[in-house]
């Protein structure tokens, strides 16, 4: 079967998705847009060459209504030949639209294609495509009777089953700030971060998200964010652990990803950097929501052979805390090969383009330490998760 590589993986920085944030003067298409042109400017590829650009987004109305993809197509000066679509699987759109990209590739049906994502949370505020509808349907409603719950209280659920207390969440959350900082004052992310303008001279080149010197005494101090009196009669078990500082913020970003055919890339003189080793998408209870990433990964370790151990380097969404925790307790994962330059608590988790977020910090981190396998997952809104497995080259 034809191999389907990636060229390149940029990314803007992460901005606090709220007004005032670094990026939220900037329309979400034009932040796609400066990473689509990117990809092409660093790999000296036409447009015309691009057979399709897929983006993942999750509120799709407003300023990233009518297609977003299409519309950075556009906004980036490709040639209007080039088509574009969008997807939404909630929290891994964008990791999805990569596995698209990808299958597309292996499949034959394109030589190159970009897959990305992006998400202006201070200017499309998340909960903005639902309105003031609600998309629980009566179906629904009687399969559940007692209703659903927003992620926090998931997350909440996820850290009382396996035993998570509020200081190890603290402690994980000031690590993630720990490491992030670290790997930024090294230069780890300089190569995948593509500056975005600003009125006048200035630009935002860092990721405004990291907080250096984050400490576990100033986390243990904040308050649990999704207790509330309903929540708390529905679930009399739970101590309610989680707060904003085990959470990932609300952020503003967009990365994309330039695939391709291997013999592609070797016609066009481009050195291919890592290639596709195995895809994975399930379904998981949608009351617990964020434990899909374990039973993703179990599924796409069978699918390749593999076990944990076999995996250099493992990106796991830091939406909340007891996400990764559970993961790596589940899997008996070595958490030293885990989110190692911090994950979404300090990076931020702008939901559309987060997937390829992670994507460009695996395949790099890969190319530091010499790794070979890389294994990225993302719990996702539903129940739902993604599983990637990459191969460097």
């Amino acid at each position: 079967m034809r191999s389907a590589v990636i060229v390149d993986v940029v990314r803007t920085p992460s901005g606090r998705g709220k007004p005032g944030g670094a990026l939220s003067g900037v329309h979400p298409v034009d932040l796609a847009a400066l990473t689509l042109r990117a990809l092409l400017e660093r790999s000296d590829l036409d447009s015309h060459r691009v057979d399709d650009v897929i983006l993942g987004c999750v509120s799709q109305v407003g300023e990233q209504g009518m297609n977003v993809a299409r519309q950075a197509v556009l906004a980036a000066g490709f040639d209007e030949t080039v088509p574009g679509t969008s997807v939404d699987r909630q929290c891994g759109s964008s990791q999805q639209a990569v596995h698209f990209a990808a299958q597309g590739v292996m499949a034959r049906a394109y030589d190159v294609v970009i897959a990305g994502g992006v998400e202006s949370m201070s200017r499309v505020p998340l909960g903005s495509s639902t309105a003031d509808a609600s998309p629980v349907s009566p179906g629904l409603r009687a399969r559940y009777p007692e209703g659903l719950v927003n992620q926090g209280v998931s997350a909440e659920l996820i850290a009382a089953r396996w035993g998570l207390e509020r200081p190890e969440l603290d402690a994980y959350a000031a690590a993630s700030h720990a490491r992030a900082a670290d790997a930024a004052a090294a230069g780890a992310f300089a190569d995948q971060i593509v500056p975005v303008p600003l009125t006048g001279a200035e630009t935002v080149d860092a990721d405004e998200t990291i907080r250096p010197g984050t400490s576990v005494a100033a986390l243990a101090a904040l308050p649990p964010a999704f207790r509330t009196e309903a929540t708390a009669r529905r679930f009399p078990e739970l101590d309610w652990r989680v707060t904003a500082g085990s959470s990932s913020p609300l952020t503003d970003g967009a990365s994309a990803a330039l695939i391709m055919g291997e013999d592609v890339a070797a016609r066009l003189g481009l050195r291919p950097r890592a290639r596709f080793h195995a895809f994975a998408v399930v379904g998981d209870d949608p009351l617990m929501m964020l434990t899909g990433p374990i039973p993703a990964t179990r599924r796409i370790l069978d699918h390749a052979g593999l076990s944990i151990d076999d995996v250099d380097a493992y990106e796991v969404n830091e939406a909340f805390a007891p996400v990764p925790l559970a993961w790596a307790a589940e899997l008996g994962a070595d958490a030293a090969r885990m989110n190692a330059w911090g994950g979404a608590i300090a990076l931020g988790h702008a939901l559309g383009s987060s997937g390829t977020r992670l994507l460009g910090t695996l395949l790099a981190r890969l190319e530091r330490d010499g790794g070979r396998f890389g294994l990225q997952t993302m719990c996702e809104g539903g129940g739902l998760a993604n599983a990637t497995l990459i191969e460097r080259l």
